[in-house]
């Protein structure tokens, strides 16, 4: 079944009548079960407000249309979407209401209305999305799919979009002229990869007058090599002519794949390795107020909470307070970090990794690493600017020397702020690494965090990482 814009309509009409119909349930639930709460003038005039609220919802969903039905959307985007929807819709009936309301007791009713009004939309919405996922593994709702080109890019592609079922790709198989040099395996989920013919019967497919032999595809990714413009050319010319959506998938080179972002330039574009969501203005403003005003709370609640863990600390081991360490910032500039001393003086601090049974940790210390109690004060570098809430995890400057050599795409990490916890730190790759594996599965996380930057992801990590204060991670030792 091909997905074409009828699908999607129906979809985003199935998703804008609901919407609608479960205000009318929020509204009337109000009024029959929590009347108290409801302003006196929505029980004077409840219709005309009815109209009002539904106004607004309308408004907001023709300002926002719906996006459950994207195939590869993220629940972080769809938390924001809903957050916007709700947000205009609430700004509109407070505007129009407030106009003709002659009482008072609106704006708190609107408060709790809009905290209602979102959990329920977001359930909502995880709800059509499950039944979607359902209905596509039925066999409904699909787009079929072909590869053009012999890449390991083809095959890489091939397991991610065929990863999750539910997602409604069907793919047929791979033209080239030669086959792939890696066989392509698949997952355990899906089949291999099947090698369907050459280009040149591709394209005998694609002209073909011949209605049953016609090439009955939605999409077609092609990776093929730049030295090969023409028959790109010839490909995007015959998917235009047939309505087929054409996708280029950059090639890899050796174990590298260039996964290019366009960016404007004045009037020119241009296509970037990394597209990096903080380096826009807004979004700085977000990231930065959100870091001043959490790290602000945190410092002010420390200060009183110093002089315990400070003799704790000095009558189980001799020494300062805090330990400092000269790590890795921005830009691959060093700064000193700050924490609460942890272990017993030592010469290794600045190369040695601590361990699950390092000797070096006296028993208060092994406590506030596995608490992460020892990382507070780095809230004061937040404060001071050197540091995030959320980010990269800075390393020690002699493992940026090593691991900077080793691994590739190490650097990246430092093209923002570190943080006191960070997307690598929330899924299972914290604490000591002991195998370089270990730290490239990092170093991709920390990458895929900069480049996939929200403040809901950033309210995910932090509330995972509170999560460990209650359930005890094993990798934090």
């Amino acid at each position: 079944m091909r997905m074409d814009r009828n699908d999607n309509s129906m979809l985003r009409w199935a998703v804008a009548v609901g919407d609608v119909m479960l205000l009318n349930i929020i509204l009337l639930a109000f009024l029959l079960l929590w009347p108290d709460v409801v302003p006196p003038y929505f029980h004077r005039c409840t219709k005309i407000t009815a109209i009002c609220f539904n106004f607004s919802l309308i408004a907001g969903e023709l300002l926002l249309r719906p996006i459950i039905h994207q195939r590869t959307i993220r629940t972080e985007d769809m938390l924001l979407h809903v957050f916007q929807l709700v947000a205009i819709h609430s700004l509109l009936a407070f505007i129009i209401v407030r106009l003709l309301c002659d009482g008072g007791g609106f704006f708190r009713f609107l408060c709790i209305f809009t905290f209602t009004e979102y959990i329920l939309f977001a359930l909502e919405r995880f709800c059509m999305k499950r039944v979607l996922h359902y209905y596509r593994l039925s066999g409904r709702n699909l787009r079929q799919v072909l590869f053009v080109g012999n890449d390991i890019a083809v095959t890489q592609l091939y397991d991610q979009l065929l990863a999750n079922p539910g997602t409604g790709y069907k793919a047929l198989g791979y033209y080239s002229d030669e086959p792939i040099q890696q066989e392509p395996y698949g997952m355990l989920s899906h089949p291999p990869l099947l090698h369907l013919g050459t280009t040149k019967e591709l394209f005998g497919m694609l002209e073909s007058t011949d209605a049953e032999k016609k090439l009955k595809v939605d999409d077609i990714f092609c990776s093929l090599s730049h030295d090969e413009s023409e028959t790109i050319v010839h490909l995007m010319q015959c998917c235009d002519n047939q309505l087929i959506h054409f996708y280029y998938v950059p090639r890899m080179f050796g174990n590298y794949q260039l996964q290019l972002k366009p960016m404007m330039l004045g009037e020119f574009m241009l296509f970037t390795n990394h597209q990096e969501p903080l380096r826009r203005m807004g979004n700085k403003f977000i990231k930065r107020s959100f870091d001043i005003v959490m790290s602000s709370i945190v410092c002010l609640c420390l200060l009183p909470l110093i002089p315990i863990i400070a003799l704790i600390i000095k009558l189980q081991s001799p020494g300062p307070i805090f330990f400092t360490q000269l790590r890795t910032g921005l830009n691959g500039k060093s700064f000193r970090c700050y924490k609460f001393r942890s272990m017993h003086m030592n010469a290794e601090s600045d190369t040695l990794q601590a361990s699950a049974n390092d000797p070096r940790k006296f028993a208060f210390g092994d406590f506030m690493r596995r608490t992460n109690i020892d990382e507070l004060p780095q809230f004061f570098n937040v404060l001071i600017g050197n540091m995030s809430v959320v980010g990269p995890r800075p390393h020690m400057l002699r493992h940026t020397e090593i691991y900077g050599k080793l691994i590739d795409k190490y650097m990246v990490r430092h093209f923002y702020k570190p943080g006191i916890t960070g997307h690598a730190q929330v899924t299972g790759f914290r604490g000591e690494t002991r195998e370089l594996w270990q730290m490239e599965e990092r170093i991709k996380r920390d990458i895929w965090y900069i480049e996939n930057w929200s403040i809901w992801l950033d309210l995910s990590i932090i509330w995972r990482t509170v999560l460990t204060i209650f359930v005890h991670d094993k990798h934090a030792y």
